[in-house]
């Protein structure tokens, strides 16, 4: 995990900035993945944005564990390119996108900045999933999202679908809706909607289009609807993760993924063409599981 805090501005959201990157440490010292943190430190010989730059550079780029980069702070916008501020000089979200090009591993980028939106419509890509704190790049107040965010991961009522596990989907969905409730408990207008990105299109989904974990509106022109790639990532893994490798956790997620695109192609298929298909990927899906048994009962 890479845990980038940006420039505080005022010492109240400095406050907020620390609260949050103390979480997503604790979060990542009980997922056992390594932490690397850009700005944090009082004192820094090296400027916040070149540390950024090097640790995307050193990150391995192929590995089959996701990279979560998580960035905290402030975010601005010119009508034309974001910025996520930095203490010194800032990264747009085109320098970002230059920056990842070399990374081909998963990657699970969340930016709760203000004005974030601009870098998932900048960074989507296959293999990625991006949530921003805004829906464009004009909702430029100081963002919510990120508080709720870091400690969804850890309440029981993030767990929508009863699993005992928390995905990344359930996070972003539990985070927005308290985002929601805040405002709407101040009886503000909400100056932030949040918005997730799995299926590389770069158009983004907000919350409010989901029921439980499965989305209940179908986006415009065809586009696919995000969610489900998001939903097989957990921070804090258990159950079948824990008795798969991630090569067969790679393999699974896949069939899984294609079941529920072929299911959407239900509606243009004829009945035999689309049961057959159906069968030979719940097959091949139950088939992975039961190798996963065997070996496990192997002496």
């Amino acid at each position: 995990m890479i845990l980038v805090l940006g420039a505080e501005g005022e010492s109240e959201f400095g406050a907020d900035f620390d609260q949050q990157a103390d979480q997503w440490r604790q979060l990542a010292l009980h997922a056992g993945l390594s932490l690397h943190s850009v700005g944090r430190a009082a004192t820094n010989s090296v400027v916040d944005r070149v540390q950024f730059q090097q640790l995307l550079e050193l990150a391995p780029a192929t590995d089959l564990n996701p990279l979560w980069l998580v960035m905290i702070g402030h975010g601005t916008y010119d009508g034309n390119e974001a910025r996520f501020n930095l203490r010194g000089p800032d990264v747009s979200a085109t320098e970002l996108a230059v920056w990842l090009q070399p990374i081909r591993r998963p990657l699970l980028l969340i930016n709760t900045a203000s004005s974030s939106a601009p870098f998932l419509n900048r960074l989507s890509a296959s293999n990625r999933i991006v949530i921003t704190a805004t829906r464009d790049g004009y909702e430029q107040n100081y963002t919510r999202f990120g508080t709720y965010l870091a400690q969804a991961f850890g309440q029981l009522g993030s767990d929508l679908d009863q699993d005992g596990r928390i995905s990344l989907l359930e996070a972003f969905l539990s985070a927005a809706d308290q985002v929601k409730e805040f405002y709407e408990s101040a009886g503000r207008l909400a100056t932030e909607h949040a918005l997730i990105d799995d299926n590389g299109d770069g158009l983004g989904t907000p919350a409010d289009w989901f029921r439980g974990v499965r989305a209940t509106k179908s986006a415009a022109k065809g586009a696919s609807v995000d969610g489900w790639r998001a939903h097989q990532i957990h921070l804090l893994p258990g159950g079948e993760d824990l008795q798969l490798t991630p090569e067969q956790r790679r393999q699974r997620d896949a069939l899984e993924l294609a079941i529920v695109q072929w299911r959407e192609k239900k509606p243009e298929l004829s009945e035999t063409e689309y049961y057959s298909h159906l069968e030979s990927l719940l097959l091949n899906l139950a088939r992975l599981l039961e190798d996963r048994a065997a070996t496990q009962e192997r002496p």
